[in-house]
């Protein structure tokens, strides 16, 4: 008896502390990260699915961020625009990289392409009771072509935009490069409508075409 009750409170004292997350219906598991995203102290979970569903892009990804309460795991926030699907990465396949939490800033990273490349990081902080778009940084091109870097801090609306152009039969493998700066504000995306609509912006000076 005494061997039942023992085995009975580390149960009860245990488990809720140790409590996984419960998988939802027909979802896998990619990816699942821990860190104080709200600067509560507390710390968070971030979970990446691939859901049940699927396009022609490939399958549907959701994310969900949980807080503990009582105990259990509870979906805080989720959205399923804000993963990529699974063919989005085009032949180099799957473009979903990883995802980190660092400073409270939770970091989402994708890269694809062929002989053409492209990789790219959006950064989310909670604000106005929501996981806003507070940053962007990709680069992209083709060996022996060009390269672009493409950063955008959302917050403060600044962008940098270089782009450096390479020949591989030359000594000096770049021989141009273009830099442009200037301000583009009002721009607000977040976890939910991430990607619901292509984002172009058009710098004022060479007329560069930006997306995100």
């Amino acid at each position: 008896m005494k061997n039942a009750l023992t085995l009975l409170l580390f149960f009860v004292c245990v488990l809720p502390f140790g409590q996984k997350v419960d998988l939802p219906k027909g979802y896998q598991l990619i990816v699942e990260k821990s860190g104080d995203l709200d600067k509560d102290g507390i710390n968070e979970k971030v979970m990446v699915y691939n859901t049940a569903d699927s396009t022609e892009a490939g399958t549907i990804r959701e994310i969900q961020i949980l807080k503990k309460t009582d105990g259990k795991w509870v979906v805080w926030k989720k959205s399923r625009n804000a993963i990529l699907k699974s063919n989005e990465g085009g032949m180099m396949g799957d473009p979903f990289e990883e995802i980190k939490i660092e400073n409270g800033i939770l970091l989402i990273s994708f890269s694809g392409g062929s002989s053409w490349k492209w990789a790219y990081v959006d950064k989310y902080r909670f604000q106005n009771n929501e996981f806003e778009l507070i940053g962007y940084s990709s680069i992209s091109g083709k060996i022996c072509e060009y390269w672009v870097d493409f950063d955008f801090n959302i917050s403060n609306g600044k962008i940098v935009y270089k782009k450096d152009y390479e020949d591989c039969d030359k000594d000096s493998t770049i021989y141009k490069s273009e830099k442009e700066e200037f301000w583009q504000k009002g721009l607000k995306l977040n976890l939910a409508n991430r990607y619901r609509k292509p984002i172009k912006i058009i710098s004022p000076k060479n007329k560069y075409e930006l997306y995100l």
